[in-house]
């Protein structure tokens, strides 16, 4: 692992342990510039993976409990009357932040949810025909209840869609909750040291951009995606923009395993968690109890490996 994010990891681990693997995805997630949406139960340490990843970055943070009564002008910003310079002006949203914390998004309502798709996609915020540049980097961890909880709303699939990845990070392990119980892990976040500046970050962004992809590597991915759109199985096949996230996140694994090529051991590693909430599986597969990842696994046994020059 190149070595700075390797001092990240370490950094995070203080206060979330047991969860590897989930650090890896999100520091991937961070290189390829895309957002996360984190699907789980309360209390598995959610916010904590955002808080963590704030501090040993130096992003600024914002988190927000996603509510019935939360409007878009609480996101965005909005203009104001000033009644001593007789002007309109701008008031800031809580987007405007390095690193934003979608707290439950899916419980606010769909107006509201369609307010991030601007800001996910472009990096930008456009009020009464204003449009504004976030803060660089900008990256959006998004949480929300397993679906039929309660008070929840599904989010559509053109918000889905927009997101790199979902993961849940589960139950800690027995060995993990124990150190977690002795070691009190949420006091712990003040020992989270700074690893990394804003334009150190930014840096490592550009060259994971310039990671390079040979012409087969991404007819694999694309053969990949295609596949997905042809199954019996899936009624809903993975988008152009999830064939993007797919070669974005393979370029970030491979920079994350501190090399400057793409493999196709590095689509591989990412594709469940790229394509799993961007397909819709048929009537036939629900009644075979197949799950979306055994669909997907299906797909990568059909699809030979290429052979890279």
């Amino acid at each position: 692992m190149n070595a700075k994010l390797a001092q990240v990891k370490e950094e995070i681990k203080k206060v979330l342990q047991g969860k590897d693997s989930a650090i890896d995805l999100v520091l991937t997630t961070l290189l390829a510039g895309g957002h996360i949406l984190l699907e789980d139960i309360p209390g598995v340490g959610k916010t904590t993976l955002a808080l963590a990843l704030s501090k040993t970055l130096s992003m600024s943070y914002c988190r927000m409990q996603f509510t019935p009564d939360v409007l878009p002008s609480d996101i965005l910003g909005f203009n104001m009357y000033e009644s001593k310079t007789s002007e309109f002006a701008f008031h800031p949203g809580s987007i405007f932040t390095n690193l934003f914390l979608a707290d439950e998004i899916n419980r606010t309502s769909p107006k509201t949810q369609s307010a991030l798709l601007e800001v996910m996609e472009e990096h930008r915020v456009t009020v009464d025909g204003v449009t504004r540049d976030l803060p660089s980097p900008f990256f959006v961890i998004a949480t929300q209840n397993p679906v039929g909880a309660s008070g929840t709303q599904k989010l559509p699939d053109s918000q889905l869609d927009r997101f790199f990845v979902r993961l849940s990070l589960g139950y800690p392990d027995t060995e993990s909750a124990t150190r977690l119980l002795m070691g009190h892990s949420s006091e712990q976040m003040n020992t989270v040291q700074e690893v990394l500046t804003l334009e150190e970050l930014s840096a490592m962004q550009e060259k994971t951009a310039q990671v390079y992809a040979d012409e087969a590597l991404c007819r694999y991915v694309v053969d990949l995606t295609e596949a997905s759109r042809h199954s019996e199985f899936i009624t809903q096949g993975i988008s152009p923009r999830g064939s993007m996230a797919l070669l974005k996140m393979a370029k970030g694994h491979a920079f994350l395993s501190d090399r400057n090529f793409v493999t196709p051991e590095d689509v591989l590693a990412v594709f469940d968690s790229v394509c799993n909430h961007r397909i819709l599986i048929s009537t036939r597969a629900k009644a075979s109890g197949m799950t979306i990842s055994e669909i997907l696994t299906q797909i990568t046994r059909q699809i030979p490996m290429p052979k890279l020059s």
